[in-house]
C-alpha cells in the first residue's frame, strides 16, 4: 500500500533553517509527481510547492519563493522541503502528497496520498 512518512520538522528561530523528508513506499515514485502543503492551526491546506515526474520541473507558491527549495531522490525514494530564512508565518503542520500523475498542479484534488505530517514552529 501507498505510504508517505515525513520527518525533519522541529522548532527554529526566524531566519534559520530545516530540512523536511518524505519517504515514500507502496508505488513506483518516480513516476508520480510530489508536492508539500501545509495547514496553520485554525486555516485550510495551503501549497507549498510541486515536483513533477518526467524532469523534475518545480513549482512554487509566492509566498516561499526563493526561500524553499523542493527536491527528489528517485534513487531512494524520498521527497525533500529544504526550507532557508524561515519566518513565523511558516509555522504549520507540513505535508507530502502524492499526485495523480506525472505533472501534478497546485490543486489539492490533484493529490491522493498524504502523509501524516510533520510540525514547523517558527519562534523566538
Amino acid at each position: 500500500q501507498v505510504q508517505l512518512v515525513e520527518s525533519g520538522g522541529g522548532v527554529v528561530q526566524p531566519g534559520g533553517s530545516l530540512r523536511l523528508s518524505c519517504a515514500a513506499s507502496g508505488f513506483t515514485f518516480s513516476a508520480y509527481a510530489m508536492t508539500w502543503y501545509r495547514q496553520a492551526p485554525g486555516k485550510s491546506r495551503e501549497w507549498v510547492a510541486t515536483i513533477t515526474a518526467p524532469n523534475s520541473y518545480r513549482n512554487y507558491a509566492e509566498h516561499v519563493k526563493g526561500r524553499f527549495t523542493i527536491s527528489r531522490d528517485n534513487a531512494k525514494n524520498t521527497l525533500y522541503l529544504q526550507m532557508n530564512n524561515l519566518k513565523p508565518e511558516d509555522t504549520a503542520v507540513y505535508y507530502c502528497g502524492r499526485g495523480q500523475n506525472a505533472y501534478g498542479s497546485s490543486r489539492l484534488s490533484n493529490y491522493d496520498y498524504w502523509g501524516q505530517g510533520t510540525q514547523v514552529t517558527v519562534s523566538s
